[in-house]
């Protein structure tokens, strides 16, 4: 039997890896860190990346292990989820990797201008319902803008047809600049050094999206620091599913 809800929460106390402040309706949280990753904690100079709605951490800390000069952390609001990687990377002792349990609404909040070189999203939530909730939205791209270079990459993998195709007209509709993007990330381009990166890792559940004759999609794009964003106008069909052995819930066909 696994671990308890209540046992990993301890243990995640505990933890000098994990950084915890789950409030979303607090109008200041006080981080002391904000702007001093790299000399408070991971004490060195290399690039910050950042991957947004981690879940259970597996990919923050494959990530970790191929690229040894690179700091990456992993947000998500799900503690017990978080434990997995937190722990895993404790146990393999891990220096160049943390984790940091909020909500990604007050994300800026934790980090300062030009702290971060890129963003990973791997299988966010689509939020086919309210385009605010999407994490490729302009809502959030501007709250990434706040602390991202200049030119700062976001990289997205999805098995959602509505996700991707709703990011490929935002990115179209501000004119971002796009690097890479395929809808098959593991056929189309699978002799594309290019992609090597995206298809490096393959997390347990994007396993079994593949076993069941998903696609796995993936966009690569920079995000300028100027400019206005404005959110695509356009009707978009929805997914069929929700998430793995999961329908639909909504009789809608198509939303913006």
């Amino acid at each position: 039997m696994g671990k308890g809800k209540l046992a990993k929460f301890a243990d995640m106390a505990s933890y000098e890896n994990v950084f915890q402040y789950p409030y979303s309706v607090v109008e200041h949280v006080p981080f002391e860190m904000q702007g001093h990753w790299r000399e408070q904690y991971f004490h060195n100079q290399n690039p910050i990346i950042l991957e947004l709605g981690c879940g259970k951490g597996e990919y923050t800390v494959e990530l970790a292990k191929l690229y040894p000069d690179i700091n990456f952390i992993g947000v998500d609001i799900k503690g017990a989820r978080m434990w997995t990687g937190a722990t895993q990377a404790i146990k393999e002792g891990l220096k160049n990797v943390a984790f940091l349990r909020t909500n990604i609404e007050i994300i800026e909040r934790f980090f300062s201008e030009d702290e971060v070189q890129e963003i990973w999203l791997t299988f966010s939530d689509p939020q086919m319902k309210n385009p605010r909730k999407r994490l490729t939205s302009t809502y959030f791209m501007e709250r990434y803008r706040k602390f991202l270079i200049d030119g700062g990459i976001v990289h997205m993998k999805t098995d959602s047809n509505f996700l991707f195709t709703y990011t490929t007209y935002m990115v179209e509709k501000n004119h971002l600049p796009l690097l890479l993007r395929t809808e098959d990330l593991y056929s189309e381009h699978s002799e594309n050094s290019a992609y090597s990166e995206a298809r490096a890792i393959q997390t347990y559940y994007e396993s079994m999206w593949i076993a069941r004759g998903l696609n796995i999609k993936y966009m690569k794009w920079q995000l300028p620091s100027a400019g206005i964003l404005e959110e695509p106008d356009v009707e978009i069909e929805l997914d069929d599913y929700r998430s793995y052995h999961r329908s639909k819930r909504s009789s809608l066909e198509k939303s913006k």
